[in-house]
């Protein structure tokens, strides 16, 4: 019999296998297993109990139910199971997952954020048990997606009837970012202004000032250091013409000179984000694309785990770049190991991502990788040995010129010692400026004033959307890249020339979203879950009781508010809000149908309102369309079942509109279906009529009750209705 070592992706078996050697089995869950189950309230799979949460977990998918009978047989086969998944929260709750499916009683846990001999071995040499505090992370992050994304999409995004098909904890917040930054565009009206410079014979350009004390110049992005420089900003015609006049008309002397020498700090080595934004740039990569080729880096066993906000390099690994450099780079070695600060939040789990060894050089690898793996390591590659080089040394000057009363100015910068830029270079090129001295006569060769317009801010790139997910705290590492594929897969944004813009139906959802619930969709509120995540992480927060509280506290209460809000959105798309206000909330944000919808005869089996046949473009459903529910706040779909010949409701929903809960009998009120709802008083068991429509029982028709007398059901105020009680 053998060592079971149970992973997630094949991808590693062989690297695995290679260091390991006989008498262990490496065998791959192929990621998740168990997901919870699509049963019970809103097809949760859980219930939010008064102290408890009950979860349901079933298998993923067919794969997931054979990989699962496969690792079975192997456990049996096995003396010992290692359960060594992904080395984050993620992967700790997958080997969670495992050990519950498998019925493991006690598997080691080992953790490597590598696939290197020594760090494998080190990792099974001291295995530990599962962090529940992981786990318990995991479970919350993914009952309260599935709750925001699950609940708020039935009762919120379906009834808007516009084509959305979704919102999510992440997602919608991300969304909103988009969209608030496209309103912008929209609302941008642009301005006139000028900018106006001066050349000199001596062979350099300087730009208008208002005084001649040193302004801090504006801050320019990483991608546009080659920006063009300007004057401090000119509004009227009439001023620019004069400046370029005066300077044409007296003569230009140099009134200040300053110079002094600066340095720039290595930046640190990669984490998640900057990776995704660094491929971006440089390598015209996706973020999806940029984990993918990672992932293969990390299998292959080149670079460390590719998740992470964590900027720590291990001293191990210092030492080593310190003992490259000393041997091939020796007047870049600093005279201490650099350290980087933090950023503010990080988990701080494991290490950067850099290569497992510093010896294995890019050119080394060029024939067992393929081009884009190669690049991608190169990248990696330099940006961890220019983590750890001396800074760069700058001479930076400044030239400040006079004619009659206007200043003139002109910066130069000068690498004098490239440290850490020979191998990440993040500095614009050299501006050379002439050796001047104070009180020099200059010659004017050329005053020009350039009209231009403001621009409006620009849309993200997936690499910047990535840069400003982390700077707004939405999300962790592992969902940058699954959020923006899920955004452009519902079709709410497009990749246009590179940039990310929000399409008619994302702003529509925004719009409708920012009305409805509109804490859910701000950065700094999910923000705030992340946080509460990450101390159930630590053990500081047990993560049923957040969950529970957070639901009764401000979930539940806000979509019972969006839902009664629904109701009168006609309403609201008859007033839309004046210009460069909100323009999202249009009417098509009501119970329209869409224009591409088909009115059917089928009714709702929960109001009673006609339903509309809406296209699919899942490639989850055998048939091209599914039913609606056109009546306002309804939100009910009915799917084709081929065999049956029938359509029918989501299988979590049948058992709720059973025969034996539903009457044939109409609210009086609204006109849905009376319901019987089954209940305990004095020691008895008792059933009355009500509205079936929870909205409704909260708002309209919370008189509506018919109680239970002598097989008739009467109300104080409707009178009574001739039904016969269900038999007990």
């Amino acid at each position: 019999m053998a060592n079971l070592l149970l992973i997630e992706s094949p991808g590693k078996v062989k690297k695995l296998g290679q260091i390991l050697g006989s008498g262990w089995v490496i065998k791959a869950s192929m990621g998740h297993v168990r997901e919870l189950a699509n049963d019970g309230e809103d097809a949760l799979g859980f219930d939010l109990g008064t102290d408890s949460i009950n979860c349901r977990y079933q298998p993923r998918d067919d794969r997931a139910q054979k990989v699962l009978a496969d690792l079975r047989q192997a456990v049996k086969a096995a003396d010992c199971v290692y359960i060594a998944t992904d080395p984050d929260r993620e992967g700790e709750t997958i080997g969670w997952h495992l050990q519950q499916a498998l019925n493991l009683k006690h598997p080691r846990r080992v953790v490597y954020s590598e696939i290197t001999s020594q760090a494998v071995r080190a990792a099974i040499a001291q295995p530990r048990t599962l962090n529940q505090s992981l786990v318990a992370a995991g479970r919350a992050r993914d009952c309260l997606d599935k709750l925001v994304g699950y609940t708020g999409s039935r009762h919120v995004v379906w009834p808007l009837n516009n084509g959305a098909k979704s919102m999510g904890r992440v997602q919608s917040a991300t969304l909103h970012l988009l969209c608030v930054r496209e309103r912008a565009i929209q609302a941008f009206v642009p301005q006139d202004y000028w900018s106006v410079w001066v050349t000199y014979g001596e062979g350099f350009k300087a730009f208008y000032r208002t005084s001649p004390k040193p302004q801090r110049p504006p801050a320019k992005d990483a991608e546009d250091k080659g920006a063009e420089q300007e004057s401090e900003r000119v509004t009227s015609q009439e001023r620019a013409d004069q400046l370029v006049a005066i300077a044409q008309a007296h003569s230009h002397h140099v009134l200040h000179i300053e110079g002094k020498q600066a340095t720039q700090a290595p930046p640190p080595p990669f984490v998640t984000s900057t990776l995704q934004q660094a491929a971006g740039s440089k390598l015209h990569f996706s973020p999806e694309h940029t984990m993918k080729v990672a992932q293969a880096l990390y299998e292959k066993g080149h670079i460390t785990y590719m998740r992470t906000d964590s900027i720590t390099l291990s001293a191990p690994f210092c030492e080593s770049v310190r003992q490259y450099l000393e041997q091939h780079d020796p007047t870049n070695l600093p005279r201490q190991t650099t350290r980087h600060r933090a950023v503010k939040g990080s988990q701080e789990a494991h290490e950067a991502i850099r290569p497992t060894d510093v010896n294995h050089l890019p050119q080394h690898l060029q024939r067992e990788l393929s081009a884009e793996q190669a690049r991608l390591y190169e990248l990696i590659w330099n940006r961890a040995v220019a983590s750890q080089c001396a800074p760069a040394r700058l001479r930076k000057t400044r030239i400040v010129t006079q004619s009659g009363d206007a200043y003139w100015e002109a910066r130069g910068q000068v690498l004098e010692f490239a440290g850490y830029t020979r191998y990440w270079n993040n500095l614009s090129a050299d501006t050379v400026l002439p050796a001047l001295t104070q009180g020099q006569p200059l010659q004017l060769e050329q005053a020009q004033a350039d009209a231009k317009q403001t621009q409006p801010p620009p849309r993200y790139s997936e690499p910047k959307l990535v840069k400003l997910m982390e700077q707004k705290g939405i999300g962790r590492p592992s969902t940058y890249a699954p959020t923006i594929k899920t955004l452009r897969q519902r079709e709410y944004v497009d990749l246009l020339q590179g940039k990310l813009q929000p399409t008619a139906l994302g702003l529509e959802l925004d719009g409708a979203l920012e009305k409805l619930l509109p804490d859910l969709i701000q950065p700094e509120f999910t923000a705030q879950m992340e946080t509460a995540l990450d101390a159930i992480a630590t053990g500081d927060q047990e993560w049923q009781a957040y969950l529970l509280n957070w639901n009764r506290n401000y979930f539940a209460p806000a979509i019972a508010q969006a839902k009664s809000q629904l109701l009168s959105l006609p309403t609201f798309a008859e007033h839309p809000p004046a210009p460069g206000g909100k323009s999202s909330e249009r009417s098509s944000v009501t119970k329209a149908k869409p224009a591409n919808g088909q009115p059917t005869k089928t009714k709702c089996p929960t109001c009673g309102e006609a339903m509309t046949k809406l296209p699919s473009r899942s490639k989850k459903m055998k048939a091209k369309h599914f039913l609606k529910c056109s009546g306002p706040g309804c939100g009910t779909v009915m799917f084709w079942n081929a065999k049956a010949k029938r359509y029918e409701l989501p299988q979590a929903q049948r058992q709720a509109l059973s025969s034996d809960l539903f009457t044939d009998h109409p609210c009086p009120v609204c006109g849905a279906l009376l319901e019987r709802y089954a209940y305990t008083k004095d020691g008895q068991d008792k059933v009355m009529l009500r509205c079936s429509l929870l909205e409704n029982r909260r708002g309209k028709c919370k008189e509506v009750a018919f109680f239970q007398s002598q097989g008739e059901f009467w109300s104080p105020k409707f009178g009574t209705l001739k039904l016969s009680a269900p038999s007990p």
